[in-house]
């Protein structure tokens, strides 16, 4: 086993698997498992990659079985992905690329390529998740569509997917609670370790929230994300503050959500210097996510020195640290969410405070090689993570 300058290494070779993509390509869940990959090997660690993800091909008899078996209405591809035949198919891909390339630890990026443990023995298995299948019951915006069969299936699928890993790493704490009280693991085999920055860039310079610039960014789920909440709640507080503007940046098909006003931008497909600059110039990111685990535009918009508001759920909390860095709505009601912003933007100078300070919090909290040390290092007393 390899030493690190931090203590005794967990491995020093590991294959990181997505089914999401190419493990390495930045575009992949948001260029987390790429990320995390680098800073891997920044400390001397061997990554291997492993695509388990199904083909085009190999989808539409899954889709058939899921619509014609009973399932519900089919509103995503996650839907029949979850089912018991797709991942079989992607565990089984998972242990051909695992024995092709000999290695003996395995980091999984979602339990759908799990159980693979139960097909390959003597290889050590991890998680690195940002969210459960129950609790993402408790939000979804398309929960109508599962039937009674598939909620009872991937159910029972998610809580043998974590059976005999050897450890699970999360987002957030709350994640790791879930884990524990919910799939019965336990508190020493779950440790929440963070997760890292995007690729906007911290901004340093001189920054003025005196003029009210909102803004709302999602590359794709408009409606999940926050969109029409965060639309509807603008157009109540324009009523009453009228020098708001909105700045909306989403994939060109949700154009058709975002009324044409004068005080609302859209821009679709921005160049990362142009959505950098959309960041920096922002005085609050209005982002009422419904279902999203974390939000890595909430990081990035906090690395900007931009607050933030969100819905009081999932990862947010622990963000903002229950609201010192951002703003917290208590439920996704468009006139709540309004007040909430008309309460923000009358304060600059608190605003500017929340900004510096929620900046000075992400820095120094969420990194990858932060994260990284986190899964890699065995725990000791100095670096012990997971809290009982």
């Amino acid at each position: 086993m390899m030493i690190s300058p931090d203590g005794p290494l967990r491995f020093d070779r590991i294959a990181i698997t997505s089914i999401f993509g190419p493990p390495r390509d930045p575009r992949t869940w948001s260029g987390a498992p790429c990320n995390l990959a680098a800073a891997l090997e920044r400390r001397g660690i061997i990554v291997e990659s492993i695509n388990s993800s199904i083909g085009r091909m190999r989808r539409l008899p899954l889709a058939a079985r899921h619509i014609f078996g009973g399932f519900g209405r089919l509103s995503s591809s996650e839907q029949f992905l979850r089912g018991a035949r797709a991942r079989a198919l992607m565990s089984i891909e998972v242990t051909r690329q695992t024995a092709h390339l000999g290695v003996r630890h395995v980091l999984h990026t979602g339990t759908l390529d799990l159980p693979a443990f139960d097909l390959l023995p003597g290889v050590k298995h991890y998680l690195y998740c940002d969210q459960t299948w129950d609790l993402s019951m408790r939000y979804r915006t398309d929960a109508a569509a599962y039937g009674p069969r598939a909620l009872e299936e991937f159910e029972r699928l998610e809580a043998e997917s974590l059976r005999g890993l050897e450890h699970v790493f999360t987002f957030a704490q709350c994640v790791r609670a879930n884990l524990i009280a919910h799939y019965g693991l336990a508190p020493g085999q779950v440790s929440a370790v963070g997760c890292g920055m995007g690729r906007i860039e911290p901004f340093f310079g001189e920054k003025s929230y005196a003029s009210p610039q909102l803004l709302f960014v999602a590359k794709h789920l408009f409606r999940a994300k926050g969109g029409a909440l965060a639309v509807e709640a603008f157009r109540i507080a324009l009523a009453r503050r009228p020098d708001l503007r909105l700045t909306v940046v989403a994939d060109p098909a949700s154009r058709r959500l975002v009324p044409r006003h004068p005080r609302i931008t859209f821009h679709s497909r921005l160049p990362w210097p142009d959505l950098q600059a959309l960041y920096r110039a922002a005085t609050l990111l209005v982002q009422p996510m419904l279902n999203d685990p974390w939000g890595q535009v909430y990081l990035e918009a906090l690395a900007s020195r931009t607050p933030v508001l969100g819905l009081d759920r999932n990862g947010l909390p622990e963000i903002v640290a229950d609201g010192r860095y951002g703003f917290l709505v208590a439920r996704p009601d468009p006139a709540l969410i309004a007040d909430t912003i008309i309460d923000a933007v009358a304060n600059p100078e608190r605003l500017a405070r929340v900004g510096q300070a929620g900046q000075t919090h992400v820095l120094a909290a969420y990194s990858w090689d932060s994260v990284a040390a986190r899964i890699a290092l065995l725990p000791m007393e100095r670096n012990e993570l997971h809290v009982p």
